[in-house]
């Protein structure tokens, strides 16, 4: 049976391993996300590199905002049964390779496949379900909402780091091999892959033996996860989220050139929305254990509606972009703790890693038409308006569905009959 950091490593529930174990997962989450948070920024270096068209463009950065939402059920059922250590070992060499061919491709395909394949499939088997899975099955259930909110803050911070240095490495060495030195960069996430192995699945047959049930099987644990509503409006409301997230990494720096601003601005704005994130999730973190975490996702909402609707009607200036970026940013992953926190709360640990990631299928589903509508709705109208108006509606629709929600606790075993 393969041993778990609590059982490699004595005193795993001291804080030195709790720390050790937050430091991966939060450090492979700042790589993963971070390079493909940064992909906005090379969008107009592939349009004249192709002469392919944003739309089309926008289809491979859609198709990979779904792709890896596809990914991580499956990633996160593979890493509750085998170990997260063996998925995220697979998810970082994707990126990688992924990130290091896009420049060579001069197609539609080509770009489809190593954005929307390669990249964001192992970003999707490195991503938040598995890291969030693993975190929560290593550290003691008081410090789950803390240890989500800090591993979530550091795919913000990623985004917040990478985002210059993917600026830097443009104006010295050009786009393309720019893009190939971030592949390498993700590369540094090999060792948290030890650290995090191990699974959930062996720990609860353990336990649920003892009196005389067994965890429930994939199978049930979807089945359960579907038929419950709360479950079902969790999900509905975080498709919005990820229509939120794709729209601004893909488009934001194309939103601020369109109104007269430098690229460099556009560069900075994914950064205060990297940086800003990180006080929103520690923030979030931590609220999650004194608040209704159904409360805490409604004031998320209602506060980026609130935002785009106060953009939409100031002058652009770089100040008014910057501060739209960090308010956005406050909210932009912040999601994910209250989000993991229900979850984990409903169905526990056992499967949570499949759970979460259905969730994050629906995240992705939103975040394909925000990428893919984005530069079509540019494309056919010169502006980008229209989505912002769309973004309000859905913003005040996902504060609204997420009222509903009940915060119960529900069976996690069946009972072993003779």
């Amino acid at each position: 049976m393969r041993k778990s950091v609590n059982q490699v490593i004595p005193g795993a529930n001291k804080s030195p391993v709790l720390w050790l174990v937050l430091l991966a997962a939060a450090g492979t989450f700042a790589l993963t996300m971070g390079v493909r948070q940064s992909m906005g920024l090379f969008l107009s270096a592939l349009n004249t590199s192709t002469a392919l068209g944003i739309g089309s463009i926008s289809l491979a950065f859609a198709f990979g905002q779904l792709w890896w939402g596809l990914t991580q059920p499956f990633a996160g059922a593979v890493a509750d049964r085998i170990g997260a250590g063996r998925v995220i070992f697979m998810g970082v060499l994707l990126v990688a390779i992924g990130t290091i061919l896009t420049p060579l491709m001069t197609s539609t395909v080509g770009l489809i496949f190593a954005i929307g394949v390669l990249a964001a499939g192992g970003a999707g088997m490195a991503g938040p379900s598995v890291l969030m899975a693993a975190s929560s099955r290593l550290v003691p259930a008081d410090k789950r909402g803390l240890a989500t909110g800090i591993v979530n803050a550091g795919g913000s911070f990623g985004q917040f780091a990478m985002a210059p240095i993917a600026i830097g490495l443009i104006s010295v060495a050009g786009w393309a091999s720019a893009m190939q030195w971030l592949g390498l960069l993700v590369m540094l996430a090999l060792p948290a892959v030890w650290v995090l192995k191990g699974n959930s699945t062996a720990q609860a047959a353990q336990a649920a033996a003892a009196s005389g049930t067994r965890p429930l099987s994939a199978r049930q644990a979807i089945a359960q996860a579907l038929a419950t509503p709360s479950y079902r409006y969790l999900s509905l409301g975080f498709l919005v989220c990820g229509f939120h997230v794709a729209f601004l990494a893909t488009h934001l720096p194309g939103v601020i050139a369109a109104c007269g601003l430098s690229p460099e601005i556009g560069g900075w704005a994914l950064a205060m929305i990297g940086l800003f994130n990180i006080v929103g999730s520690l923030a979030m973190g931590w609220a999650v254990g004194r608040w209704r975490m159904k409360s805490l996702l409604t004031l998320l909402y209602a506060t980026r509606g609130l935002a785009v609707l106060v953009f939409l009607l100031l002058p652009k200036t770089p100040a008014v972009v910057l501060v739209f970026a960090a308010v956005m940013g406050v909210t932009f992953l912040s999601t994910v703790p209250p989000t993991v926190g229900l979850v984990a709360k409903m169905f526990g640990t056992t499967n949570m890693a499949m759970l979460f990631g259905v969730v994050m299928l629906a995240h992705q589903i939103g975040g394909f038409f925000g990428a893919f509508l984005g530069g079509y709705v540019f494309q056919a109208t010169g502006s980008y308006d229209w989505v912002w108006y769309i973004d309000i509606a859905l913003a005040i629709g996902a504060a609204l569905v997420n009222l509903p929600i009940s915060e119960l606790i529900l069976p996690r075993a069946v009972k072993v009959t003779a």
